[in-house]
């Protein structure tokens, strides 16, 4: 019972009415809550807009109406996206009474995509993707040439400037959409051309047939263009993914066919790699967190090598069959299903449900993969050897983490000796410093915040875990102390819910070796503890590269640039107080005015003056005093660290591989290619 105070006066009721209530009309609610529609409004949402309206072209081309699609962008934060497609409608429309035109970029939840026969698969579902991208747009031109007509139509953050009007004749067909982010809604317009044409050039390879175009012209004077068109398909994907890699299966295999209304793509190919590159993708939308088209996938895969392996005796009787992480290793793989209803978790479409597909999927791809082995002997033997490699490397690494990670000190028991833990048990609130070092580590421990940070020294560089499997790793002492620490386990047991920290820091001197053990360590994360970068647990540690004093002033610079402006402003400063104190003394020595025009100037300008800074350069963690590694680096209140992110999978999988892994030759080539644009170089 809960008793009522003087103060009630009704209780809740009485604030709690009709008037609290609020009814969004048009597109209020996108610009309220942009988050819900595009996941946010970092450089990830931003660029999300982008991929809405190039996914309405790509439409287009699925549905067969275009096979051109042109991307520029252009100055002040602008982007253009055109295709030669049917055009978006510019008749009244019944329901609305505005144009066609207006109702699909003004009223969610409006479009060709609900069953209407305007198109049979499609990327968008819900009827929001442009229409979002105007409400979260400072300006949008809609442009449509159909029906012998040219026709535009102007927004200002989504709502219209004008009816739809005819602006001329046109024997052209298609739409051009012309946007401007919102600086209200978006902190940050930037746009990252690499990180679109990584899109662009996906989506091309998942449409035959269709070019694609992109165009940089931010610049005055300078346009970059660059066009891509890929008759191949999925099975050019996978071979561009696998480019410069000891490939297993010679001839990839691919596979294209229609199960009812499932049609499915799937190409795959078998590398001497220890990890997995799977893809998938529903109506070209790509799908990270798999589904059930991925489920019928592995479970088809699984079950097609160890019958064939059974019947022709690769596989003894007395042998386990092969488990589906067993099949993953080396396995690089692209699944592209097309539907007519798509049942994603989101507006996001980060997985697909559709129960049906997972049927249809595991059955094409069983019958498909049984007749390639059979028709290609030679690369099903190359598989299978992989394959059975990687069961037996798997038990021994069972057998090693049987021995190694036991239980108990999984769950905190026996932590190495060498790591100094914090005393707060709550992972949201502790963080751990891997330390390059017992110089930096001994620093770092008397220096720390004992309460939230515990500090992990490690000696010398770990193993390269791109060129060694998990049994190997395990006999590794640095990477057994690290899992330990991290309380998560690994490979099969890998559990992130146990990591013990939520901060994670990499913290490596500024130099060469400092680099290479920096690196070597993000290819752990990135190999075996991805979930952890995934959830933003990682973090890289910003130690200054100078310290500058003179007299009791000290300050810390991160970066060249950083030294030049605070030795210009100790340069100013200086001069400043020479200039007060000589005009004092003028004072002392002559009541008179002086006429302005005789006095004397400093103009400090674009000089800078060393004399009198000591510029001490750090090249070792080592080389700092605790207090001064706490006060630089360790306090959350003034530290920089840069968190560790996955923008494109494609791309990191092939920079790790081209960096870390066995091939030479592409490595030289990355060093050549990067070499000049290298800065800070400490050998």
């Amino acid at each position: 019972m809960v008793k009522k105070t003087s103060s009630d006066k009704g209780g809740a009721s009485s604030s709690y009415n009709a008037d609290q209530i609020q009814v969004l009309e048009g597109l209020e609610p996108v610009r309220i809550r942009p988050g819900m529609y595009i996941g946010g409004t970092g450089l990830d949402g931003l660029h999300h807009l982008i991929w809405e309206v190039v996914d309405n072209s790509i439409d287009e081309a699925m549905a067969g109406r275009c096979n051109e699609i042109t991307v520029h962008l252009l100055p002040g934060n602008t982007v253009s996206v055109s295709d030669n497609g049917a055009g978006i409608p510019v008749e009244i429309h019944k329901q609305t009474k505005k144009s066609t035109l207006e109702t699909v970029l003004t009223i969610l939840h409006a479009g060709g995509k609900f069953g209407g026969g305007g198109y049979k698969v499609s990327g968008g579902l819900h009827g929001v993707g442009v229409s979002v991208v105007n409400a979260l747009s400072s300006s949008l031109i809609a442009e449509v040439e159909r029906d012998g007509g040219a026709f535009q139509q102007e927004y200002q953050r989504g709502k219209p400037k004008y009816a739809t009007k005819k602006i001329g004749a046109s024997k052209n067909h298609g739409t051009t959409i012309t946007f401007t982010p919102d600086t209200e809604i978006f902190p940050e317009i930037k746009f990252d051309a690499d990180r679109i044409l990584q899109r662009l050039r996906q989506q091309t390879y998942l449409t035959p047939g269709v070019r694609i175009n992109f165009y940089d012209e931010r610049e005055e004077g300078k346009v970059t263009r660059y066009g891509f068109f890929f008759e191949g398909g999925i099975k050019s994907y996978v071979e561009h993914l696998n480019y410069g890699k000891d490939i297993k299966n010679v001839e990839t295999f691919f596979v294209t066919k229609a199960q009812g209304d499932v049609s499915v793509e799937i190409a795959l190919q078998y590398t001497d790699a220890y990890t997995e590159h799977l893809l998938a993708f529903v109506n070209t939308i790509h799908t990270p967190e798999g589904g059930t088209h991925v489920a019928g996938f592995r479970q088809s895969l699984t079950r097609a090598i160890n019958d064939y392996a059974r019947k022709h005796s690769l596989l003894k009787e007395k042998d386990e069959n092969m488990t589906s992480d067993d099949v993953k290793e080396g396995l690089t793989t692209v699944i592209s299903v097309k539907i007519p209803n798509p049942q994603f978790e989101g507006q996001t479409k980060a997985k697909l449900g559709n129960p049906e597909v997972r049927g249809a999927v595991a059955e094409v791809m069983y019958d498909s993969f049984q007749a390639y082995m059979e028709e290609h002997p030679q690369d099903a033997r190359a598989i299978i050897g992989k394959v059975v490699l990687a069961a037996r490397a798997r038990a021994a690494a069972r057998a090693a983490r049987e021995t190694v990670l036991r239980k108990g000190v999984l769950d905190g028991f026996a932590l190495p000796g060498k790591l100094a833990d914090c005393s707060e048990k709550d992972p949201t609130k502790g963080e751990i410093f891997i330390v390059e070092g017992d110089s930096a580590g001994g620093s770092a421990k008397q220096g720390r915040d004992r309460k939230t940070q515990a500090i992990l020294p490690l000696r010398g560089k770990i193993l390269n875990v791109e060129r060694a499997r998990l049994d190997r790793m395990l006999t590794s002492e640095e990477i057994k102390i690290l899992i330990i620490a991290l309380g998560t386990g690994i490979g099969e047991e890998f559990e992130l819910e146990k990591l013990r920290y939520h901060k994670v820091v990499i913290m490596t001197d500024a130099d060469v070796d400092g680099s290479h053990i920096r690196t070597l360590l993000l290819t752990l994360f990135y190999r075996h503890f991805r979930p952890m970068i995934d959830a933003g647990y990682v973090y890289i540690a910003q130690p200054p590269l100078f310290k500058l004093s003179r007299g009791n002033e000290h300050r810390y610079a991160y970066s060249d640039e950083e030294r030049d402006k605070i030795l210009a402003e100790m340069a100013k400063k200086k001069a400043d107080k020479k200039k007060a104190k000589e005009a004092a003394e003028d004072a002392l020595e002559n009541t008179e005015p002086k006429d302005e025009n005789n006095e004397e100037v400093v103009d400090t300008g674009a000089i800078v003056n060393t004399s009198g800074v000591n510029i001490q350069r750090y090249k070792g963690l080592g080389e700092m005093n605790p207090s001064q590694l706490w006060e630089t680096t360790m306090d959350p209140s003034v530290r920089v660290m840069r968190r560790v992110t996955v923008e494109d999978a494609d791309e990191a999988d092939n920079t790790f591989e081209t960096l870390m892994g066995s091939e030479v030759a592409p490595r030289k080539k990355f060093i050549l290619t990067h070499a000049k644009t290298v800065q800070n170089l400490d050998i």
